[in-house]
């Protein structure tokens, strides 16, 4: 990558890190001249320290150096809030619950429900609301049909291993929906965080896993109304288990901690995932 390549790896400490994370973390320290490391924390119900103390214990153990400070998202919520006023205007107030939005939606249709990136696609049933009405309780949600209007286009798109992708208008309505920028008790949501931070760190190439993808033409679209610069992209193969599916958190046999306590060395772990 060029000389001047920014990247970041941003674990949340809501449990151990797996090969997954080892994998993504070790393709962006190798893509970037800087490396910086972001813990983001914003769920305070699921995060905890000892899990952010394992996250660098196991980084370090990897051979990773990053730069100082790190990044704490529990640290940054008035930019948060700084850049949910500045989108006041294509947002609104949802107080519909998952139960709510599941039989809204499954009412005049069979089969399986829509689901885009953060679940079941919303059917708009609050967009009528206007933000002075917003309570306590509720979601913030951004108006998508608006925020495209606001920008005055019918598509967005990023780049990605030079590669261009493009979603329109109408793809975005139809496969995402309006998206939550402040959830319930957070007071801001992963979207809204993730492309206020990246642009503060100055991160000029995000790597993550293919499953977030489609979650990139949220942040995409976010930078463009938020008139931050949008970076470059690469989104890398997923380590997954021998029966095909995604690592998570909760399958501690994948975890880098237990392979420590097992006697492997770094390179083993580097052998594991490919690398």
């Amino acid at each position: 990558m060029a000389g001047g390549t920014v990247t970041r790896f941003a674990p949340s400490p809501t449990g151990l890190l797996h090969l997954g994370h080892a994998f993504s973390a070790i393709v962006a320290a190798r893509a970037g001249a800087r490396f910086l490391l972001r813990i983001e924390d914003i769920d305070r119900d699921r995060c905890r320290p000892e899990y952010e103390a394992a996250i660098l214990q196991d980084l370090s153990w990897l051979g990773l150096e990053w730069e100082s400070p790190v990044l704490r998202q529990s640290d940054r919520m008035p930019a948060y809030m700084d850049a949910l006023t500045r989108l006041a205007d294509l947002t609104y107030p949802c107080r519909c619950r998952r139960g709510d939005i599941r039989a809204a939606m499954s009412a005049p249709q069979e089969g399986a429900l829509p689901a885009g990136p953060d679940g079941l696609i919303y059917p708009g049933t609050c967009r009528g609301r206007d933000m002075r009405e917003a309570a306590p309780d509720d979601v913030i949600r951004l108006d998508v049909a608006r925020a495209f209007d606001a920008l005055a286009t019918g598509r967005i798109g990023f780049r990605d291993g030079g590669q261009d992708h493009v979603m329109t208008r109408a793809q975005f309505l139809s496969d995402i929906g309006d998206v939550i920028l402040s959830r319930r008790g957070m007071g801001t949501s992963y979207h809204l965080a993730v492309v206020v931070d990246d642009a503060a760190q100055g991160v000029t190439l995000v790597t993550r896993g293919r499953d977030l993808f489609d979650s990139t033409f949220i942040h995409v679209l976010l930078q463009r109304l938020l008139d931050l610069p949008v970076p470059d992209y690469l989104h890398h193969r997923l380590i997954r288990d021998h029966e095909g599916r995604r690592l998570a958190k909760r399958d501690d046999a994948r975890a880098i901690r237990a392979f420590r306590d097992q006697g492997a060395e770094p390179q083993d772990i580097l052998r594991m995932v490919g690398l």
